[in-house]
C-alpha cells in the first residue's frame, strides 16, 4: 500500500521537476516566425527523438534565422528550412537516421523531415502537410517522411503560405515569387 502511494506521488511529481526547462518534457514547443505570420509547433519528442533533437539543435543554434519556405504546393504542403532566398543552400550537419516507423501519419498540420530518396539523408529540411499526406508514411516496401510534430496554432499561417504565387528558379520549381522568409525560429516559454 505504501509502495502504490509513493509510486502515485512519484508520478504526480515527475512532471514538475522539469518545468524549468523542456528537457525532460516529452513535447517541446517551438514558433516558426515568417514574414507572413507565426506558425506553433509541438514536437514529438516520444515518437521521433533522433529527429526531434535534431531540429532543436538548429533552433537552438539560430540556424533557420533568414531561411525561406522554398518549395510551396498549394493543396499538398509548405518546405522550408535550407535555403536562403538567393536559392543557395546552407550547409548543415551529418543526415540523421529515418524514424518514419514511429506509428506518426502525415496529415494536415503534421510537420515532417525534407528529404532525399535515400531514407536517412533529412538534415534540417522540413514540410508542413496542408492536406492529408497518407502516402508520404512508412509502409512495408516503402520507406516514409518522419513526423516529428504538429502545428498547434498558425494553421490560418500554412493555408496563407500555400495560396502564394509560384515560379521556377533554376532547377527549383514551386518557389515563391516573393520570398517567405522564416525570421526565426524560437522555443515556446512553458511560463
Amino acid at each position: 500500500m505504501l509502495r502504490n502511494l509513493i509510486l502515485c506521488l512519484s508520478l504526480l511529481i515527475a512532471p514538475l521537476a522539469g518545468a524549468a526547462g523542456d528537457s525532460g518534457l516529452p513535447n517541446p514547443q517551438v514558433v516558426i516566425k515568417t514574414s507572413q505570420g507565426d506558425i506553433t509547433l509541438r514536437l514529438f519528442r516520444d515518437k521521433s527523438p533522433v529527429t526531434v533533437e535534431n531540429f532543436l539543435k538548429y533552433v537552438d543554434d539560430g540556424f533557420y534565422s533568414g531561411t525561406i519556405f522554398h518549395r510551396v504546393i498549394p493543396n499538398f504542403m509548405i518546405q522550408g528550412g535550407g535555403m536562403l532566398p538567393d536559392m543557395s543552400e546552407k550547409e548543415t550537419r551529418e543526415p540523421i537516421v529515418n524514424e518514419s516507423k514511429n506509428r506518426l501519419h502525415n496529415v494536415r498540420g503534421t510537420v515532417a523531415m525534407a528529404r532525399t530518396n535515400d531514407p536517412d539523408s533529412a538534415t534540417a529540411q522540413f514540410f508542413i502537410n496542408q492536406r492529408t499526406n497518407l502516402r508520404l508514411d512508412w509502409a512495408p516496401g516503402r520507406e516514409g517522411y518522419t513526423v516529428f510534430g504538429e502545428v498547434t496554432d498558425g494553421m490560418n499561417v500554412v493555408d496563407f503560405i500555400s495560396t502564394t504565387p509560384v515560379q521556377k528558379i533554376g532547377s527549383h520549381t514551386d518557389v515563391p515569387a516573393e520570398p517567405i522568409i522564416i525570421k526565426e525560429i524560437v522555443r515556446k516559454s512553458l511560463l
